[in-house]
């Protein structure tokens, strides 16, 4: 079930809608930012990331924070995760998927006072090689980090076809026109908020309205029409070969997208 109201005081007295979980572990604050990892049964890809994450050791610029959708492939195990550098691990135990996970995060996070949030997807398509620069995005005062493999430096390797197309000719062109900024790569995960963004009331982020991808495609509509700095950074997003890693369905869950991407566009989300 989603809290009417959140469980946290900062939520509480807000009146933010937070979608009920549970903290399996925390490790405390240690920076200003931090590095949010939504994910669900990922299983290697997600031990993949962290390991390529603490190879760069990233855990001394953000503090590491895992939102779990409910894995049950024992990718979660504690032990491993506190080894690979995460200082904490969230586990949604309400309905909803992506969007419910990470208003559970980003609640929790705001709670602990960080400054902003870098957010990347954990089935290890993304190459986290690009956070430094979000980071030092935010340390400039940039609100909203957005990246984007079709920008000159950034790399598209193995993208399908059909998601290639909807994102260069219709996903992005529709969140331009409608935000009146100029956007290149609107269905990724991987970005980077403000916290004077994401407790905006006239944002609302968090609201019952957002459980699956609403939350990632309104963001990309409201921000710039509220005036916050926004840009895109190139990064490298390659997908393996064979079968492709995602929560989307090939039929029902891209038209799923395309209505939550003409809806935002079209204010219904607006608070």
């Amino acid at each position: 079930m989603t809290t009417a109201i959140a469980t946290t005081p900062l939520a509480a007295s807000k009146n933010w809608q937070v979608p009920a979980y549970k903290t399996q572990f925390w490790l405390e604050r240690q920076h200003k930012y931090c590095i949010v990892i939504p994910v669900i049964n990922e299983g290697q890809r997600i031990i993949s990331l962290l390991t390529r994450m603490s190879q760069l050791k990233l855990e001394q610029q953000a503090d590491v924070i895992i939102v779990d959708g409910g894995s049950t492939d024992g990718s979660m195990e504690h032990t491993r995760l506190q080894t690979l550098g995460v200082r904490g691990l969230i586990l949604k135990t309400a309905s909803g998927k992506l969007s419910s996970q990470l208003r559970c995060a980003y609640a929790f996070v705001l709670e602990q006072g960080y400054e902003g949030v870098v957010t990347i997807d954990g089935n290890d398509k993304d190459d986290p090689e690009a956070i430094p620069r979000f980071i030092k995005a935010l340390d400039e005062g940039i609100d909203f980090v957005q990246a984007s493999r079709f920008l000159n430096g950034g790399v598209a390797e193995n993208t399908p076809a059909s998601r290639d197309f909807a994102i260069r000719f219709i996903h992005a062109p529709a969140l331009s026109i409608a935000s009146g900024f100029h956007w290149t790569d609107t269905t990724q995960g991987f970005r980077a908020y403000s916290r004077k963004m994401m407790v905006d009331d006239r944002i609302a982020m968090f609201r019952d309205i957002f459980t699956t991808y609403e939350l990632l495609a309104y963001l990309s509509y409201r921000a710039p029409k509220l005036g916050y700095k926004c840009v895109e950074l190139p990064t490298i997003r390659r997908y393996p070969k064979g079968e492709v890693p995602t929560k989307i369905s090939s039929v029902r869950g891209n038209l799923s997208v395309l209505g939550v991407l003409f809806s935002a566009c079209l204010g219904r989300y607006n608070p």
